[in-house]
């Protein structure tokens, strides 16, 4: 029992790393723990956590080489940059990834995690991308991303029915592009961040074709996902009051269970977009299109700032992947917690209360889960305070907002 249990963590620390930690190259140097784990209050889900040792060295072996890892317990992501290597203002990233769990497949159906359904996946990619600037010497940045991405699968039986198909094992071949206007930290509640973002990415398969029971469900030769992102944090100098806000829309074409966007949960960095739904199972929604809006607010209540008051919310209208769905398109959820940062703002530990407005469970609708997030900055010596005085940090957010 005690083998099966460590078994079960490993699993789902390995399912839920970042697998897109990020869409530029990174050109700070950070060296951070990250932990995040959801606790249902009511039914059975897979283990919702993630933790994992990123790393990014803009430095690496010659100024012109930044490395970027993730490291978790079964999975490696990693990223090598080669700045202006393409041009002036033009990036290359290569990129290795993959390990144990990568690839499990959940199945959750009107608030029901069914085992008999889910299975495990074993996976390994190559990428290559690149990174052009186009406004250098400016405050925001804009950045167009273009990636090739090839990837190799293998599926497994965990608590899967005898009588469940798996889906074949097969290569997958992915391409994305799009702009970035500004950019999020991969940290947890940035002081100072803004986003505007559009993507598109397709997916190409190898081996489709149906799965499931007698072939009940199929995967998609193709499939195609646009989305845009516009995001906005900001603290006030005086206060250290923390608004962050959120909106992310999406929608596809020809979309599977595999390829389909996942909802739910409250693991901010468990990918480079989380779709996060306070209270909600880890990924209980499958959609083909979305729209969500994300707002978190942090109020200091000790004179050290040490101490905040952590409240957060959010909202989503969701189309279904056909035979997944539940009653009612919208779902909602909310939460508040406490959060305490040390002195020199290496450590930071919320501790948070969710409740899923439309969740389905045994009981009726709603649905309640604890959640607890920490992250180490390793590399950190100084309070990451912003002070007025830094008017270069500052001016560009002050226009922005009116002030």
């Amino acid at each position: 029992m005690v083998m099966r249990w460590m078994f079960s963590i490993l699993q789902g620390l390995a399912l839920l790393v970042p697998l897109a930690v990020s869409a530029q190259i990174d050109p700070i140097a950070r060296d951070l723990i990250q932990f995040g784990y959801n606790q249902p209050n009511e039914g059975r889900e897979q283990l919702a956590a993630y933790a994992f040792y990123y790393h990014n060295d803009p430095d690496f072996l010659r100024t012109n080489l930044t490395l970027r890892l993730a490291v978790a317990p079964t999975y490696l992501d990693s990223e090598l940059g080669f700045r202006h290597l393409l041009g002036p203002n033009t990036d290359l990233g290569i990129g290795v990834a993959g390990g144990g769990f990568a690839d499990n497949y959940n199945e959750i159906r009107a608030g029901k995690w069914i085992e008999g359904e889910s299975f495990d996946g074993y996976g390994g990619e190559l990428s290559a991308s690149v990174y052009h600037l186009f406004n250098p010497g400016q405050l925001i940045p804009l950045n167009l991303v273009v990636r090739g991405t090839g990837h190799y699968s293998v599926y497994a039986r965990s608590e899967t029915e005898p009588r469940f198909q798996l889906p074949d094992d097969g290569a997958d071949f992915s391409f994305r592009t799009g702009l970035r206007y500004g950019g999020i930290e991969p940290t947890l509640f940035p002081e100072l961040a803004m986003e505007l973002a559009g993507w598109y990415e397709g997916q190409f398969r190898t081996d489709s074709g149906s799965y499931g029971f007698n072939g009940d469900r199929s995967l998609e030769e193709a499939a195609h996902l646009f989305w845009g992102s516009a995001a906005l944090s900001y603290t006030w100098p005086e206060s250290k009051q923390n608004l962050f806000v959120r909106i992310v829309a999406g929608t596809s074409v020809d979309a599977d269970r595999m390829s389909a966007y996942r909802l739910g949960g409250f693991l901010p960095l468990v990918a480079e977009y989380p779709l996060s739904l306070p209270g909600y199972y880890f990924q209980e929604f499958s959609a083909r299109s979305f729209a969500l809006i994300n707002a978190s607010y942090i109020v200091p209540i000790a004179p050290s700032e040490r101490w905040n008051l952590e409240f957060n919310g959010a909202t989503a209208d969701i189309d279904y992947l056909p035979g997944t769905g539940q009653p009612g398109n919208w779902d909602s959820g909310v939460g508040a917690g406490i959060m305490y940062r040390s002195p020199s703002d290496k450590f930071k530990c919320i501790v948070s209360y969710a409740y899923a407005v439309d969740a389905i469970r045994a009981s009726g609708r709603g649905a309640s889960s604890i959640c607890f997030l920490i992250q180490v900055d390793l590399g950190r010596f100084h309070s990451s305070s912003f002070s007025a005085a830094q008017p270069n940090r500052w001016q560009g957010w002050n226009w922005l907002l009116g002030r």
